[in-house]
């Protein structure tokens, strides 16, 4: 849990986000037990105000850089601003399942 924590403080300092949601969906995944290489990101922050949907991303992705060049396979973001987030009802979509290139998950 020591990169989904990792995760957790850099957006919230970065962000200060309205609300956050960090999922580690890595056991979706063919990877080993415990592993901490696929995360689902929600994010409502003042910061994303004005900004395009791809330059949120590339925000989120700037302040996590280390991460997604180390263990982290795969980030899934949502990125909205608080009024997108009232909109939504605070509802956001579920991942979808893996397809594994074949794999299956190891034990």
């Amino acid at each position: 849990m020591i990169i989904e924590q990792t995760i957790t403080r850099k957006l919230t300092t970065r962000f200060n986000p309205a609300h956050l949601e960090i999922t580690n969906e890595s056991h979706m995944h063919a990877v080993p037990p415990g592993s901490e290489s696929h995360f689902k990101v929600v994010v409502v922050s003042e910061a994303f105000e004005g900004e395009r949907l791809v330059r949120r991303h590339q925000m989120v992705n700037e302040i996590l850089a280390n991460e997604l060049a180390g263990d982290v396979h795969a980030l899934a973001m949502q990125t909205l601003t608080a009024e997108e987030w009232e909109k939504k009802g605070g509802v956001t979509a579920n991942s979808p399942d893996c397809m594994g290139g074949g794999l299956t998950k190891t034990s």
